[in-house]
């Protein structure tokens, strides 16, 4: 069953300035380092590029894709979502639609204007190649994968560095506290316990598949790797999720997962020993790459086609990474405080898990009592990276 929130999604409009800010400020600068990165794009790519970057600082009326004799696989999809915008925005602007759908099309916008598909080249390569150049990623792997313990105590290790990880963007200013230590505070819904035990349980029906979404390459691509080691020791078969195409600047690819593992394979100690198990995994079939075109399109989870929600039914469990994914599942709504993330989720059809810091305004089973000390203590919890969540739904009741 395929059940539609009642809350409606964040609109782009004077009730939700975060939302205005992104579409304003952030958005355009983003396009700008698009193109500072990338001095050698022939003058067609650029102009076009900077077109996008200037049509949404003006708020122009937002054009569907171009067709050609051979559009992408995705063209049909985003022709019925754009009428659906129509429907419900006149005009239909970068300033006045809903705000999910005009990120994530100003990214596939940006993959026409660079001519990705013709091409291959991601236009925030540069960005992501410096996080695996540099030592912060490889040092807080290192920590990572020190941890020792039991299965128990492993597994809930590397969980919560995968969380944690997810601090780490790009695109966002909550990257600059990605190295800090959190602090048990900054969890405001930890689910953990219950999704290890789900875990470890042996699986009556034999779901021996896990999936696991993935959000930012870089840092967190670094730890969910050590997530997925973990995993793939209590012999599941593990199939990552990656973005059909780059979007949110760093945002991980199936390109950008082997890129780490040949930066891994370079390093020392730890972190070769990891890639070289992952590769292994990889090609005995434990560990399968994959790229829905669902986490990159405007829809949310519950309009996921028929062979995706069958596919993931078999699932053990679902892990979702990340703030854009979390928005796709709760329907990038604000709930009210008598909704759990159990009541929302009723409708996925495997056991999910969200792991997410929080970067947007998109929320849901926090109780109201820290909601209300937050608001007394900071206008932007809501939105810093600071404060993160894991949040479990659809376990079964004689193990949750």
């Amino acid at each position: 069953m395929n059940t539609r929130p009642a809350v409606a999604p964040t609109p782009l409009d004077t009730t939700n300035t975060f939302a205005r800010r992104t579409m304003r400020e952030r958005i355009p600068k983003i396009l700008s380092d698009v193109l500072a990165s990338y001095p050698d794009a022939p003058a067609p790519i650029r102009r076009a590029v900077d077109r996008l970057r200037q049509d949404v600082l003006d708020g122009a009326p937002i054009p569907m894709l171009v067709g050609d004799p051979a559009p992408p696989a995705d063209y049909e999809e985003w022709a019925e979502g754009y009428r659906a915008q129509l429907e419900r925005f006149r005009p239909l602007t970068w300033q006045h639609t809903g705000w999910f759908f005009a990120e994530m099309f100003v990214y596939r916008h940006l993959m026409q204007a660079v001519r990705w598909a013709e091409t291959g080249r991601d236009p925030f390569g540069p960005q992501k190649q410096s996080e695996l150049d540099g030592d912060r990623l490889w040092e807080a792997l290192d920590r990572i994968l020190a941890f020792e313990g039991d299965e128990r105590g492993l597994l809930a290790h590397r969980l919560l560095s995968a969380l944690w990880g997810n601090r780490a963007d790009l695109s966002h200013s909550s990257g600059e506290i990605a190295g800090q230590r959190a602090s048990d505070d900054d969890l405001l819904v930890d689910d953990r316990d219950a999704l290890v035990e789900h875990l470890l349980a042996p699986p009556g029906d034999g779901a021996r598949a896990m999936h696991i979404v993935l959000d930012n390459a870089g840092m967190e691509l670094a730890a969910d790797l050590a997530l997925v080691d973990a995993l793939l020791a209590l012999g599941y078969l593990v199939i990552v999720h990656a973005k059909a195409y780059p979007v949110f600047v760093s945002d991980t690819t199936i390109p950008d997962v082997w890129r780490t593992l040949d930066a891994m394979g370079r390093a020392e100690g730890r972190a070769r020993t990891l890639a070289q198990r992952l590769r292994q995994a990889w090609a005995e079939e434990r560990l399968r790459l994959t790229a829905p075109l669902l986490w990159v399109s405007s829809r949310f989870v519950w309009e996921m086609t028929p062979t995706l929600r069958e596919t993931l039914s078999r699932a053990r469990a679902v892990i979702v990474k990340g703030d854009a994914n979390y928005r796709r599942l709760v329907g990038d709504a604000i709930w009210g405080d008598d909704v759990t993330f159990a009541q929302v989720m009723r409708s996925f059809p495997a056991p999910v898990a969200a792991l997410r810091s929080l970067k947007s305004d998109a929320l849901v089973g926090v109780d109201s009592a820290t909601q209300r000390a937050l608001d007394a203590q900071s206008d932007d919890w809501r939105t810093s990276g600071r404060y993160g969540v894991m949040q479990v739904a659809g376990l079964p009741v004689d193990e949750a």
